[in-house]
């Protein structure tokens, strides 16, 4: 790891909110991709069985 000098709390607190971040986006991308695919899923069955 590079030495940050004085700088090193604001920076490893710049990449820790980033990879937060990143992770929420992953986090909701992923849980409303599951929603979509069970509301598809309900729609196609009401269809064919409807």
């Amino acid at each position: 790891m590079p030495d940050l000098g004085k700088y090193a709390g604001d920076v490893l607190m710049a990449y820790g909110v980033t990879l937060l971040l990143l992770a929420a986006l992953i986090w909701r991308s992923l849980a409303r991709s599951a929603k979509m695919k069970r509301l598809l899923k309900e729609a196609e069955e009401r269809r064919n069985h409807g």
